[in-house]
């Protein structure tokens, strides 16, 4: 099962083509200093009102990576927050040709380096939340193949997603490593045959595949990113400044809404695999309820780790000043948007 940026190129596209034109309002925010984030207010009374339609834009296919907006939608949530949510399916396709300004999405859920480089490329959106506050992207190597560290890796091959290769090459540069970079698509094929010596993959997803096709955790080193100082945080939610400065309080229901919808899902995980396989085969995606329960557990754990009783919503600037500036090394980006004008969370506690 591919992550968003197995098809990167391609849904970077899409997505500056389908937010560029909704925005969000500028608010003062953004250092770590800033007041702690609450998750836990309630909805504004919406009884008798006419809802707001909204749009949503998920990075892949319908999984469980997006189990709280499916729940959110099929529970009533979003409705009782005054929104009925349509759930944009994903295209893996380029649509240059359409116009900046069809509106279609009013929200979006981005990783980190993506949401960056298109604002740092004039679409002017802002993280509005960020309730994931750690990155799952990690390298794996086999036990018996020798490689029980990063200083292991020197001369090595990896296989990595192609397009994602400025991640790897990071590290590998930060440790001073020679490392093969075999490019790969969503196949963990070569990694199995022993192709290549190391493989990227999601802790949510790949991983789990890997030990689905035979491998024991016990057989197998994981070497997560975040741990070797490089946090890529994942699932932000975005919108444009534009929609922030109109209609903050639609920003904020909608926040609020996602964050009970991944409740939710969390605490009826059964009822929750369900919903997203209801999705996925509107969607023609072929899952299976097993995998599926491993992605939400793990996406609780992202979440909502043990002892968590509020979802993050806090994107520091270390984070952001670690990816934006891997960017500009890289020369995927020119200039660092500046951070109080990408981070405006939509919650604060009261």
């Amino acid at each position: 099962m591919k992550s968003f940026f197995k098809t990167r190129l391609a849904s970077l596209l899409l997505l500056s083509v389908l937010i560029a034109p909704v925005g969000c309002k500028e608010k003062e925010a953004g250092s770590e200093a800033q007041e702690k984030k609450s998750d836990t207010l309630t909805a504004t009374d919406y009884t008798g009102k006419e809802l707001r339609k909204v749009s949503f834009l998920p990075y892949w296919v319908a999984t469980a990576q997006f189990a709280g907006y499916y729940v959110g939608i099929e529970k009533g949530i979003y409705r009782k927050f005054g929104i009925d949510l349509s759930i944009i399916p994903f295209k893996p396709v380029i649509t240059s040709t359409t116009p900046v300004s069809s509106g279609e999405a009013d929200f979006a859920a981005l990783w980190l380096a993506n949401a960056i480089e298109l604002k740092a490329n004039g679409t002017d959106i802002v993280n509005i939340a960020q309730p994931s506050f750690r990155s799952s992207t990690m390298l794996i190597t086999k036990k018996s193949g020798s490689v029980e560290s990063l200083k292991d890796m020197n001369h090595r091959r990896a296989g990595i997603w192609a397009g994602y290769e400025m991640l790897p090459k990071a590290l590998f540069a930060k440790y001073k490593l020679d490392v093969n970079i075999i490019p790969i698509g969503n196949s963990n094929s070569l990694f199995l045959i022993g192709g290549v010596d190391i493989i990227i993959a999601n802790w949510f997803d790949e991983y789990h595949s890997i030990i689905n096709s035979g491998y024991d955790p016990e057989e197998l080193n994981t070497f997560f990113f975040a741990d070797y100082g490089f946090n890529f945080l994942e699932d932000g939610i975005y919108c444009l400044s534009e929609k922030l400065q109109k209609d903050p309080q639609l920003c904020r229901d909608f926040v609020l809404a996602t964050l009970e919808g991944w409740r939710y899902a969390f605490t009826h995980q059964e009822e929750a695999i369900d919903i997203v396989v209801k999705y996925a085969k509107k969607e023609k995606v072929a899952v299976n309820k097993v995998h599926q329960k491993w992605m939400l557990e793990r996406y609780k754990d992202l979440y909502l780790p043990e002892g968590a009783t509020n979802f993050n919503n806090t994107l520091t600037t270390k984070d952001y000043t670690l990816v934006a500036g891997i960017l500009k090394e890289n020369g995927t980006i020119k200039e660092i948007p500046d951070f109080n004008r990408f981070y405006q969370p939509i919650i604060k506690e009261r």
